[in-house]
């Protein structure tokens, strides 16, 4: 007899893909299933360290950190369509949580989506916060940290110097989040972390371990004006390390005005503006001889050799044979009116590829500036060193194109959410965000608090909604300006929707009522379906159409991608519905419908509304 398979309820297994890949490569290494290690050895040859002693990084925990970051999520999103801009077109996410468990449960949905990451994580100071897992339910500590329950277990706390991990908590925060980042960011994605220079060469060891080595791109040396003043020395900048996915470079980014204004026309040539480059290479006459010898200079017909007017011992920068091609296509030139007794050779604008991005930045913006920006918007001083916009949209321009994702999983103030909304104003792009932030909340005695701001989300949503309108306003006159999406989907960490079976609990009754009916009493239809598409992988920002079928309702995701119908008492005339959307939606692609375990109106129903969804090509029915 058919059967609904149970949908799986738990995230990414990140172990079970690993070994898939695994297996992809080296099929002959597997016996049974099992990896034979020695066989694996054997394979990589040389490329095996047999030593005791070797160079690595390791620190108390990080062998129960990486199993961390391999652990599935049994957690869900919760949607919160009250807290939220524009929810039915907006593409960009705001999720409420604990960024460990966040990332675990986008690592289906989102898994090589993310051009570019934006962390600006505690700096460990002393100081600030580091988040405390409990390895053994994440979503139980979340839920006691943010109080959600009553415990005296463990809480959000600073992370004295006075410890005896001090760097270890830190490390032990950071590494599993970055590998489970890792795996969100396309191949030729990029991250970029702010800190200063208290954790950098920790950070910079465990990123080349998760990213590797080669794919170290650069550190910038971002000045923020304000710092920490220590005897003798006056810390003025903060590091921003980045790292490659797969790639060890980053795109050229735009001239700026200055460089710009070099380019001129003073000839009105037809290929546009152009800057004068020396004609000479860098070789001498012992190095490059083929490269020493006469040109004629077309206005006086005289011969010129490279130190005729020069005293050097340098030749010229490129043959004889590509000389005459240039002169030829006139990509020279000797001033105006030939009064240069040696040439230049034009640089076009036009077919300038960018200029490469300078390690030390001393104007994208300062502590200061991001502040004003903050308080000028929320009238308040609610955040400690928040980031400056024209800091992140820096960043921003040189990796985001026209429809690109940035994830920032450490949302603070949300800057990151308002330079997107700025940068696609400017250039009538459409790229989208997710921002992810751990509902810290705020002190009672503190500005925020005062204002009305429970929790440091609470700010970040408002300073995207008052921004995103100011955007607008500031634009009103641009052409397009009203498809700028200033919105934002909010979710909220939870445990799952479904309830799991209480092995622990000593009430066997309740435990076998919970198996029948194991859906939650207090989720909603709304809550499941994101969960489905959660366990699906599928972008939460896809089109979702609502439709009452034979009275029950039904969720159209992705223009008839997935179908999901999760009511109670469902006969065939739904299930007959539901096929027939097949047809209706034209698409030859393979749709999938979810239904409520016990939803059917009785277990005929459920048998044959299988057979029916298969004469209809619909074969992956699942139920939970």
């Amino acid at each position: 007899m058919a059967k609904i398979e149970k949908l799986d309820g738990k995230s990414m297994d990140i172990v079970a893909d690993n070994i898939e890949k695994l297996k992809e490569i080296f099929p002959d290494v597997f016996t049974e299933g099992k990896v034979d290690f020695e066989a694996l050895e054997a394979t990589l040859g040389e490329y095996v360290e047999g030593k005791e002693e070797r160079y690595s990084f390791n620190w108390n925990g990080k062998a129960a950190a990486r199993r961390i970051a391999q652990t599935p999520s049994t957690g869900t999103l919760r949607p919160a369509p009250e807290e939220s801009k524009d929810w039915d077109a907006t593409e960009n996410l705001y999720i409420e949580g604990d960024n460990l468990e966040v990332l675990k449960l986008l690592q289906k949905s989102y898994h090589k989506q993310v051009k570019m990451i934006y962390i600006d994580p505690p700096y460990n100071t002393g100081k600030d916060f580091v988040y405390k897992d409990n390895f053994k339910d994440n979503i139980k500590n979340y839920m006691e940290q943010t109080g959600q329950v009553d415990t005296e277990g463990n809480k959000l706390s600073t992370n004295s110097d006075a410890s005896g991990r001090y760097h270890s908590n830190w490390l032990n925060m950071m590494y599993p989040r970055l590998k489970l980042a890792r795996n969100l960011l396309k191949d030729d994605g990029v991250i970029f972390i702010s800190l200063d220079d208290g954790e950098i060469s920790s950070l910079r060891k465990i990123c080349d371990e998760i990213f590797g080595e080669d794919n170290f791109i650069g550190n910038i040396a971002w000045k923020k004006t304000s710092g920490d003043n220590k005897p003798s020395f006056a810390f003025t900048h903060d590091n921003i390390a980045i790292y490659g996915k797969t790639v060890n470079q980053i795109p050229r980014v735009p001239l700026t005005k200055k460089q710009a204004k070099q380019y001129k026309n003073p000839d009105n040539d037809p290929k546009g503006d152009w800057a004068e480059t020396d004609y000479r290479s860098k070789w001498s006459k012992e190095e490059r001889k083929n490269l020493y010898y006469a040109i004629i200079n077309p206005h006086t017909k005289e011969e010129i050799y490279p130190d005729t007017y020069s005293n050097t011992t340098r030749v010229w920068a490129c043959s004889k044979e590509t000389h005459l091609l240039n002169a030829q296509e006139g990509i020279l030139w000797w001033g105006i009116d030939g009064q240069s007794k040696e040439p230049k050779k034009k640089r076009y604008l036009s077919e300038h590829k960018g200029a490469n991005t300078r390690s030390v930045w001393t104007d994208a913006g300062t502590n200061d500036d991001a502040s004003k920006e903050v308080k000028s918007l929320l009238n308040g001083d609610y955040f400690d060193n928040p980031k400056p916009v024209s800091l992140l949209k820096r960043l921003e321009i040189i990796m985001l194109q026209d429809n690109d994702l940035i994830l920032d999983f450490f949302s603070g103030s949300a800057t990151t959410a308002h330079a997107i909304m700025q940068l696609n104003a400017e250039d009538n792009g459409s790229r989208k965000y997710i921002m992810v932030q751990l509902p810290e909340e705020t002190e009672e005695k503190s500005e925020a608090y005062k204002a009305g701001y429970k929790n440091i989300c609470e700010i970040g949503k408002e300073r995207i909604r008052r921004a995103g309108e100011k955007i607008k306003e500031e634009n009103a006159d641009k052409e397009g300006i009203e498809n700028l999406d200033i919105g934002f989907k909010v979710f909220k960490l939870d445990s799952s929707n479904i309830k799991a079976w209480d092995s622990e609990s000593d009430d066997l009754e309740q435990n076998l009522w919970d198996s029948v009916e194991n859906i939650k009493s207090d989720r909603t239809s709304d809550d499941l379906m994101y969960e489905i598409l959660l366990k699906y992988g599928l972008d939460l920002t896809l089109p979702i159409e609502e439709l009452t079928l034979a009275g029950k309702k039904v969720y159209v995701v992705g223009l008839g991608s997935l179908v999901i119908c999760l009511d109670e008492a469902i006969t065939l005339d739904t299930v007959e519905a539901i096929a027939a959307l097949k047809e209706k939606y034209g698409s030859d692609d393979l749709m999938r419908v979810v239904f409520r375990d016990n939803g059917f109106k009785d277990a005929e129903v459920k048998t044959n509304a299988i057979q029916i969804l298969k004469q209809f090509g619909i074969d992956d029915v699942k139920s939970l």
